[in-house]
């Protein structure tokens, strides 16, 4: 492998998600930031790829989501089912249902011409003492480029977490089938809940997207085999549902399992681990994105506003108010995981199961 040298940067950020970009963005106002995905661009994120009226919000102070990366229906809203029971609550938790793939290209264009993007390019590993971080990037070569803060914003199994020897958050293990459609389905976030899959599974959530569907599940930590579970899980949603046609392609990824206040971890000395790499995640309900653009918005303003250690400073203290909200989440999880909590929201009146769902 050869070697070669760059040029230095005020800001290396590492993952080109919403995170990623969103911590480019507000870094570039103090100066040059190189931006790094280890996938080629446009990414291609597993995801289900929904934007909630808290991200819909923070986008609007940008730019207006543009149509040609939404799907349709281009609104869905929240639906609790309880599949064994056929219990249906419809909430008020409206969703943008948008192409992933896409909304992460558009998010790219905003960035400002200071920022220069790279893909297929991964961050190997990094050393950081009081003057700088030096990191060292792959790419076909070897390439070492140092900076005076380094963002991670590389998702649930962060190199850049694991680099500064922290530990990693555990992870979910996520599938999704993404299916034709023989037939229209309801204009709903459906997230569904079954008993008889095993200890492993978590719950399953259908979302349609034009004439194709995702039909997703989520299975605990070291769940064994979980591509049968899906097997077994997709057969039952079939049986009851014939607008599921056949399966186009299948596609695994991972999800935060935030279960412990210690799995935040906003900083250490430069480096600043933004989204998913820092823990930001609804530990109740899973949703990331607005998480990943908040953090990563505050991981840019402090280094705009602050260089060095400094930054990581002033980020530790703004993200302080989603760390705090996290953590409220925690003390209601094991409730809402336990069968009684899941038995129970079929019993409570919707506008109850509507207003507590727009908390998680």
């Amino acid at each position: 492998m050869s070697h070669s040298s760059s040029a230095d940067y005020d800001t290396i950020v590492v993952g080109a998600g919403p995170a990623g970009v969103m911590a480019a963005l507000k870094a570039a106002e103090r100066g040059s930031v190189l931006l790094v995905e280890s996938a080629g661009l446009p990414r291609d994120k597993s995801c289900g790829g929904m934007l909630n009226e808290y991200a819909q919000a923070f986008l609007g102070q940008f730019a207006a989501v543009p149509d040609h990366v939404m799907l349709e229906p281009k609104h869905v809203n929240f639906r609790y089912w309880d599949w064994d029971r056929g219990v249906k609550k419809a909430t008020g938790l409206r969703f943008l249902n948008v192409d992933r793939k896409l909304f992460d290209d558009w998010l790219l264009s905003l960035l400002p011409s200071n920022v220069t993007v790279t893909g297929s390019t991964a961050l190997t590993g990094f050393t950081q003492d009081e003057h700088k971080v030096t990191c060292t990037l792959k790419n076909g070569t070897i390439q070492e480029v140092r900076c005076n803060n380094l963002v991670g914003a590389d998702g649930a199994r962060s190199q850049v977490r694991r680099s500064l020897g922290v530990e990693n958050v555990a992870t979910y293990v996520t599938l999704q089938d993404f299916v034709k459609l023989d037939g229209a389905l309801e204009p709903f976030f459906d997230c569904i809940y079954m008993r008889n899959i095993g200890d492993c599974y978590a719950y399953s959530y259908i979302v349609p997207k034009d004439d194709v569907a995702i039909v997703g599940s989520v299975y605990y930590p070291k769940t064994k085999r979980p591509h049968e579970k899906q097997d077994q899980t997709m057969a039952i949603l079939r049986e009851a549902l014939p607008q599921i046609g056949e399966t186009v392609k299948r596609e695994a990824s991972v999800a935060l399992y935030v279960r412990n206040r210690r799995d935040v971890v906003p900083a250490r000395g430069r480096v600043l681990l933004a989204g998913e790499a820092g823990g930001f995640m609804s530990p109740t309900s899973g949703e990331g994105i607005s998480y990943a653009m908040n953090s990563g918005l505050l991981a840019g303003e402090a280094i705009a506003n602050g260089s060095g250690t400094s930054a990581g400073a002033l980020y530790e203290r703004s993200t302080s108010p989603i760390t705090s909200n996290i953590r409220r989440k925690l003390i209601w999880l094991p409730f809402m995981e336990s069968n009684w909590g899941k038995y129970l929201a079929g019993y409570v009146p919707t506008s109850i199961v509507s207003r507590v769902t727009e908390g998680l």
